[in-house]
């Protein structure tokens, strides 16, 4: 033990800024933010260590205060929150034709078959409709348009 100590004691600060290293590596390898805000709080306990010389229990003190307050701020400041938009249906692609009519490219039987919408085929579910009839886009469901017939209307 008295050897580890040691070690941490001579190394300190460069500890510090190899674990903020290794830390910032872990972020690009492992999806999410998880390890990032650790090895900003890890760069900034070796920038205080190398300032300020202080025993390796009160560079952990500081590294885990530094951890909060940092993982919190970017938390409260907003980061990873979903921000206002002026399309929020810009990655709901089916969403995007409710209301439009489409033609019936496979007639839907017992609920289920498909509608074209411009170049591409979608699966569609609503009232059953021959090929070729037009159908208006209600709603989606996953990957699936809901249809009602246009002419009901």
């Amino acid at each position: 033990m008295q050897m580890l100590t040691d070690f941490v004691t001579q190394y300190g600060p460069s500890l510090w800024f190899a674990a903020a290293v290794v830390l910032f590596v872990l972020e690009t390898i492992v999806p999410g933010v998880h390890f990032l805000w650790f090895g900003v709080a890890a760069a900034m306990t070796g920038a205080v260590a190398l300032a300020a010389p202080m025993a390796w229990q009160v560079q952990f003190i500081v590294f885990s205060v530094l951890s909060v307050i940092t993982v919190f701020l970017m938390r409260r400041s907003g980061y990873g929150t979903n921000a206002k938009t002026d399309e929020p249906q810009l990655n709901v692609r089916g969403a995007q034709y409710i209301g439009r009519q489409v033609v019936v490219e496979e007639a839907i039987r017992n609920g289920r078959g498909k509608v074209r919408v411009g170049d591409t085929i979608w699966a569609a579910e609503g009232e059953d409709a021959h090929k070729g009839d037009k159908v208006e886009v209600t709603g989606v469901n996953g990957t699936v348009l809901v249809v009602t017939n246009a002419d009901a209307e």
